[in-house]
């Protein structure tokens, strides 16, 4: 297996190359002649660890799920719209929480039920149920919250069998607000964006109702 590139090995390995680090190319010439082919060098290996610190940036901020990545679970239970319970083989099963989606409460302890949590709940049910209860994970950033629950876009086949991403999904529909507070990739979170401008525009569900209704806190 291929190791990683070293990024500061690589910028020496550069400097090598053009010449920074040998100074006795520049000893047959002028002070002045030598001081511009020494500038010249440098700016050579400036511009080629900015470009290359520029790919390790994209890199690490490129999407990371990948098809099959997390598995493949049966849904034991939809907890609420942003929370299910999978099948993983222990006694008490793996809790999920769609990361990035936060819809109105239903089930939190001491709270009242928000408007629109019923919908959310009911929605992720009927995609859940439309799958079979048959969902993928993937894993993009953080892998679990302050809760202990799993983080995950949680992805599941419609009656087409095209597979959609449920976090996406209730976004759009505008029964989930877009929580962006979490570690996940700038590319999702653009997505989410994006989805949650669509439905404040189309005023779907959550954004016919004043603002103070539902909670912005990801529970």
């Amino acid at each position: 297996m291929a190791r990683k590139s070293d990024p500061l090995k690589m910028i020496v390995d550069i400097a090598n190359a053009v010449g920074l680090t040998k100074r006795r190319r520049f000893g047959g010439r002028s002070g002045r002649s030598g001081k511009r082919a020494a500038g010249g060098s440098l700016v050579a290996v400036i511009v080629a660890a900015i470009l290359l610190l520029l790919g390790v940036f994209l890199e690490r901020n490129a999407v990371v799920p990948t098809p099959g990545e997390g598995g493949a679970y049966t849904v034991i239970r939809c907890v609420d719209g942003d929370t299910l319970l999978l099948d993983d083989g222990s006694p008490k099963g793996m809790r999920v929480r769609l990361i990035g989606a936060n819809t109105p409460e239903t089930v939190k302890p001491d709270w009242p039920v928000e408007p629109y949590g019923p919908e959310a709940s009911a929605f992720t049910k009927q995609v859940v149920a439309a799958g079979e209860n048959k969902v993928r994970l993937a894993f993009d950033g953080d892998r679990v919250d302050n809760f202990g629950r799993t983080l995950a876009l949680v992805y599941v086949r419609d009656t087409s069998g095209k597979e959609v991403m449920l976090n996406e999904l209730l976004i759009r529909e505008g029964l989930a607000t877009a929580e962006l507070g979490f570690n996940y990739s700038g590319a999702t979170k653009n997505l989410f964006r994006q989805a949650e401008m669509e439905a404040k525009r189309e005023k779907r569900n959550i954004w016919r109702a004043p603002a103070s209704t539902f909670s912005t806190e990801a529970g």
